[in-house]
C-alpha cells in the first residue's frame, strides 16, 4: 500500500474527523472525565497490540486547566470583597511607606517589600473569605505557609480584624520595645499569630510537605482527627528554583497527600529580573509536578480574555500565547496597552485585527488569572476537593500589581519600599480611600466604622470557616506528665563486666522504656535518616512498625528473622531513606504538633552528628524560631570516635554550630546515666513544662564501662559540669576537664600525673560547655545591669573550681573552640589549656586519630605539666622528659593544618 496516495490520505482526514466527532460528542455528553478515561484506554490496547504510542507531553496548552464553562458560581460578594481587597492593600502599603519615611540618625532605611504582596492579593483574600478554616472545636484549623515577603497584607488585613492596632503598624520592623511588627513570619517574635517561617527560600515548600504527611500521620495512629485539616503552601516561582522547593514532591505524590495544596505565585519574576526571561516558567514547572503525579492547574488567565480566547477559531491567539516568552509577559505590564496592542497582538495580523474594536485602556485591562477572583475561586475550589493527588495551582500574576509604572512588572520592583506622592495618590483614587490631598505625605492608616458593609462581611466570613488565619497556639490544652528518674533505673547502674555499652546503647534503652510508657509511649516519633542497623534500632521496626499509608504489599526477605523490616499503616517509626532533609522536616512537624494540632508528640531524629546541623543548619534555625521541642541526637559524633569513615562523616564542630541556636540546649555526655539523667528532665521541660527548648545530645558507638549515677550530682549533669573523682593527696595538682568519649582519656591521664609524675588531680565531667558558657553570660550580663553589688553572682563553672587547685586543662573530642567557651569564667589567674581536635578528620584506628589530633592522655598529660611549669610548680625540664617518655613528636604536622 502507498502510504503516499492521495486518495488514501483523503480517507485517513474523514476517518480521523470520525473519531474527533466521537470525541467530540463523548466529552459533550458525558464529560471530560470520560473522554480522558477513554482516551487512556485506548492509547493502553494500541501499546498492548504493538502500536508504538509516543508517550504523552508532561505539559498541556498554555491556558486555564479549568475552562470558563466549568467554572463553578461565585458564592461571595464580589463588590464587598474588592473593597477589602482595596484596604489591605492601602493599609500594607501604607505600613510599609510610612516605615521608611524618615531615616533614623544612625542612617539605613527599615526596609520592607510592597510588590509580592500586590500580586497575591486576589488569591490570598479568597482563601480568607471562602476556604481557610480556623481551629475550632470540631476541627483542627487548615495550616497555611504565606509568602514570606507578603508578610505586610497579612498585617493590613488583621488591622481591619481588629487583632493588630495602629500602633503595631507604625512599629513595623521595630521590634526592640516588644510591640513592633517582624519583617517576616517569625513564630518566636509573633507566638500568637505566625505559625511557619517561610522566607528562607525553599523550607516552606519542604517543611509543608512533610507537615501535609505528619497529618496523615497523626490521624493513622488515632492521635487526632486530620481528616479535615489542608495545608496550603504559597511559593514563588522564583523560589522553586532552590533545590528545596521541589525536593520532596516525588514523596507527596507517593502518599497521595491530597491534604496538600501548592499555590505557587508566578508574577514571572525573581529579586532580580525575570525567573525565566527566555522561557516560560509554568509551563516548566507544570511538567516537574505533573510528572511527579501532582493534580496540576493552570490559572493563566483572566475572564477579560474569555470572548477573545472564545472568538479564536483558528487558534491563531493560542499560538502566539504559546510562542511568547516570559520576558516579553513581563514587559507587557511594564507598559501600557498601546505597547501590548503593538508587541503581543501586532504578532499577527488576525490577532491585530480581532481587536480592533478594544480601546488601548480595554487592552490594558486583559488581565491574569491571578488577579481574577472568579477565576481564582474556580482553581482553589477545584483543588480542595481533589482527592487521591497532591494539588498545585500555577497561577499567572503580575509583580507589583496596581503600584503603577513606578512599581509594576520591572525588574527593581522587590525592593520597592518608597512611593512618591503621585503613586500614592493614584492608589488613593484607585483603591476609593477617604484622604484628602493634604494628608497623603503622611499616607495615613484607614479604618472603615465597625459597623460598615465590608467590616461586617470581613468578619462574617471568618466567623463561618471558624476564626482567623493564621493564629498561633502557644501551648497544647492537655497535660502530659514526665516519667520520673527511676523509670530509667536500668541506665543509672553500673554495667557488668564484660557487658560494656555505648552512649549510643544507652540512648535506645532509653527510647525503648520510654516506649513503654502508657501516656507518653503513643507520643514517641522516633525518625530515622535509613541509619536504623548503625545505631542499633532496628527491633524498633517490628516491635512498632515503619509509618507506611498502604502498609507492607510484600513479604520482606528477612521475615523469618525477629527483627524483621514491618511497614504498617499506623506504624510509628518514620524511616525518611536517605535524605535528611527530609527527616529534619518530618521531626519540625512533629515537634511543633504542640502548636499546630494540640497535640504534644516527642519527636526524637538520631543521625550522623555530621549530616545534622551542617547539612540542615537552615533548617535547625527554623525550628528554633517555630519553637520547636524534642530530641536532636547527634550520633557516632566526635572527630576520632567514627574512625573508618573520613573526613566527611568526623563531626568535630556540630556542638558549635548547635551553640548558635539560642533554645538549642545541647550535651555531650560520657555515660549513660548522664544521658538518662539530660534526656529525663529534658522530657519534663519539653513535655511536662511544654518549655520551648530543643536538645541536642551527642551519642558515641564506643562500648565502655559504665559506672552508673552517684546519688547528688543530678544537678551537675544538668548544669554542665560535676566532679567525677580525684586522685593525689595535698602537693601539686590540676583539675582535668573532659566530655563525651574523651572524658575516658581525661581519666587515663589522671592516672598518669599520678603514677609517673607525682601530680594529683581532680576529673571533672563536663556534660555541656555550651550551657555552661551560657550561665556564665547570663551571671555577667546581671552583674553589668546592676552595678556595684554587695553579693553579685558568680557563674556556675567559677563557683565550681573556686577552691580547687591547680591549672585547668579540658580534652574533647571537638574544636578548641568548643571547651574554650568557658575561658572567661575560669577564676582568675588559673591557666586554662584547651585540646581539641580542629582540622579535616581522618580514618585510623582511634588511639591514632587521638595521638594525630593532640587531645589523648598524653597530651592532656603534656598540657598540665606546661601549664605547671608556667605556674613555676614544676622544672621545665620534665616538659621533655614526657615528651620522650610518651613518644610524642615535637616536628610532627600540625594537624589543623593537615
Amino acid at each position: 500500500m502507498d502510504d503516499r496516495n492521495p486518495d488514501i490520505e483523503q480517507t485517513r482526514d474523514e476517518d480521523l474527523q470520525d473519531w474527533m466527532d466521537a470525541l467530540a460528542s463523548v466529552t459533550r455528553h458525558e464529560g471530560s472525565r470520560r473522554a480522558h478515561y477513554l482516551l487512556e484506554r485506548l492509547i493502553d490496547q494500541g501499546r498492548r497490540s504493538g502500536v508504538a504510542v509516543p508517550r504523552a507531553e508532561v505539559t498541556t496548552p498554555y491556558l486555564n486547566t479549568i475552562p470558563a464553562s466549568a467554572e463553578p458560581a461565585y458564592p461571595g460578594n464580589a463588590v464587598l470583597e474588592k473593597r477589602i481587597r482595596a484596604l489591605v492593600r492601602w493599609n500594607a502599603m501604607a505600613m510599609v511607606v510610612r516605615a521608611n519615611l524618615e531615616s533614623p540618625a544612625d542612617g539605613g532605611d527599615l526596609g520592607g517589600h510592597l510588590a509580592s504582596f500586590a500580586s497575591l492579593a486576589t488569591m490570598v483574600e479568597c482563601g480568607q473569605n471562602h476556604f481557610w478554616h480556623g481551629e475550632g472545636e470540631n476541627r483542627g484549623g487548615d495550616l497555611v505557609y504565606f509568602q514570606g515577603h507578603t508578610s505586610p497584607g497579612m498585617y493590613g488585613r488583621a488591622y481591619l480584624e481588629g487583632r493588630l492596632t495602629e500602633d503595631q503598624l507604625n512599629h513595623f520592623r521595630q521590634e526592640v520595645d516588644g510591640k513592633g511588627l517582624s519583617s517576616y513570619p517569625h513564630p518566636k517574635l509573633m507566638p500568637d499569630f505566625w505559625q511557619f517561617p517561610t522566607v528562607s527560600m525553599g523550607l516552606g515548600p519542604l517543611m509543608a510537605i512533610y507537615q501535609a504527611r505528619f497529618l496523615k500521620y497523626l490521624h493513622a495512629r488515632g492521635i487526632a482527627d486530620t481528616s479535615k485539616r489542608k495545608v496550603w503552601v504559597f511559593c514563588g516561582d522564583g523560589e522553586m528554583d532552590e533545590p528545596e522547593s521541589l525536593g520532596a514532591i516525588a514523596l507527596a505524590a507517593r502518599e497521595k497527600l491530597d491534604n496538600l495544596i501548592f499555590v505557587i505565585n508566578c508574577n514571572l519574576q525573581r529579586l532580580d529580573g525575570p525567573v525565566r526571561g527566555n522561557g516560560k516558567i509554568i509551563q516548566e514547572l507544570e511538567g516537574d509536578f505533573r510528572g511527579s503525579g501532582w493534580n496540576v492547574i493552570k490559572l493563566i488567565w483572566g475572564g477579560y480574555w474569555d470572548p477573545l480566547l472564545a472568538a479564536d477559531n483558528e487558534g491563531i491567539l493560542r499560538q502566539v500565547m504559546e510562542d511568547t516568552v516570559d520576558g516579553e509577559y513581563q514587559a507587557y505590564k511594564a507598559n501600557d496597552g498601546k505597547f501590548v496592542r503593538e508587541h503581543f497582538f501586532g504578532k499577527h495580523p488576525k490577532l491585530l485585527e480581532a481587536v480592533s474594536h478594544m480601546t488601548d485602556d480595554e487592552i490594558w485591562n486583559l488581565n491574569r488569572g491571578g488577579h481574577d477572583p472568579h477565576k481564582v475561586y474556580a482553581a482553589f475550589s477545584a483543588a480542595a476537593a481533589h482527592t487521591g493527588q497532591p494539588t498545585v495551582i500555577l497561577a499567572k500574576t503580575i509583580k507589583g500589581y496596581g503600584m503603577g509604572h513606578v512599581g509594576q512588572a520591572k525588574n527593581p520592583t522587590h525592593q520597592k519600599k518608597k512611593l512618591d506622592v503621585d503613586v500614592i495618590r493614584d492608589l488613593r483614587d484607585r483603591y476609593g480611600i477617604p484622604v484628602p490631598d493634604d494628608k497623603l505625605e503622611a499616607v495615613p492608616f484607614f479604618l472603615p466604622r465597625a459597623d460598615s458593609p465590608e467590616m461586617k462581611y470581613l468578619q462574617d466570613r471568618r466567623n463561618a470557616l471558624g476564626g482567623h488565619v493564621p493564629k498561633r497556639r502557644r501551648r497544647a490544652d492537655e497535660s502530659l506528665p514526665a516519667p520520673a528518674l527511676q523509670a530509667f533505673a536500668s541506665l543509672l547502674e553500673p554495667t557488668i563486666p564484660g557487658r560494656e555499652i555505648s552512649t549510643t546503647h544507652a540512648f535506645v534503652r532509653f527510647l525503648n522504656l520510654l516506649l513503654r510508657d502508657k501516656a507518653l509511649g503513643p507520643r514517641v516519633v522516633p525518625i530515622l535518616a535509613d541509619e536504623s542497623r548503625t545505631f542499633g534500632m532496628e527491633g524498633l521496626f517490628r516491635q512498632i512498625g515503619i509509618y507506611a499509608p498502604e502498609g507492607q504489599k510484600y513479604t520482606p526477605v528477612d521475615k523469618d528473622q525477629v527483627m524483621h523490616y514491618r511497614e504498617a499503616e499506623d506504624g510509628q517509626l518514620l524511616q525518611e531513606g536517605i535524605n535528611e532533609a527530609g527527616a529534619m522536616s518530618s521531626w519540625i512537624a512533629a515537634a511543633t504538633s504542640y502548636s499546630s494540632s494540640n497535640r504534644i508528640m516527642i519527636p526524637f531524629y538520631i543521625y550522623y552528628a555530621m549530616f545534622g546541623f551542617q547539612r540542615v543548619g537552615d533548617l535547625a534555625w527554623a525550628a528554633g524560631d517555630m519553637q520547636a521541642r524534642g530530641f536532636l541526637l547527634g550520633g557516632t559524633a566526635g572527630r576520632t570516635t567514627m574512625n573508618g569513615e573520613g573526613l566527611q562523616h568526623e563531626d568535630g564542630h556540630s556542638h558549635i554550630l548547635a551553640s548558635t541556636i539560642p533554645n538549642c540546649v545541647a550535651y555531650d555526655p560520657t555515660y549513660a546515666h548522664e544521658l538518662a539523667v539530660i534526656m529525663q528532665h529534658g522530657v519534663k521541660r519539653m513535655v511536662e513544662n511544654q518549655e520551648n527548648v530543643y536538645y541536642y545530645v551527642t551519642v558515641m558507638n564506643e562500648n565502655y564501662p559504665q559506672p552508673g549515677l552517684t546519688s547528688g550530682d543530678e544537678a551537675g549533669i544538668i548544669r554542665g559540669m560535676y566532679k567525677l573523682q580525684s586522685r593525689g593527696d595535698g602537693g601539686r595538682r590540676v583539675q582535668l576537664m573532659g566530655s563525651g568519649t574523651i572524658l575516658r582519656e581525661v581519666l587515663a591521664a589522671q592516672v598518669l600525673l599520678h603514677e609517673d609524675w607525682g601530680i594529683g588531680s581532680d576529673v571533672w565531667s563536663v556534660t555541656s560547655f555550651t550551657e555552661l558558657r551560657r550561665d556564665g553570660l547570663d551571671v555577667e550580663r546581671h552583674n553589668l545591669l546592676r552595678g556595684e553589688q554587695e553579693d553579685p553572682r558568680v557563674p556556675y563553672v567559677t563557683e565550681k573550681l573556686t577552691g580547687t587547685q591547680g591549672p585547668v586543662v579540658a580534652s574533647t573530642d571537638y574544636v578548641k573552640l568548643f571547651a574554650d567557651q568557658i575561658r572567661p569564667f575560669i577564676p582568675k589567674n588559673r591557666a586554662y589549656k584547651v585540646l581539641g581536635t580542629d582540622g579535616f578528620g581522618l580514618s585510623d584506628f582511634r588511639h591514632r586519630l587521638r595521638g594525630h589530633f593532640e587531645i589523648d592522655r598524653h597530651f592532656v598529660v603534656l598540657a598540665s605539666l606546661q601549664a605547671l611549669a608556667e605556674d613555676g610548680e614544676i622544672d621545665r625540664g620534665v616538659l621533655a622528659q614526657a615528651i620522650a617518655q610518651y613518644g610524642i613528636q615535637p616536628d610532627k604536622a600540625n594537624p589543623q593544618n593537615t
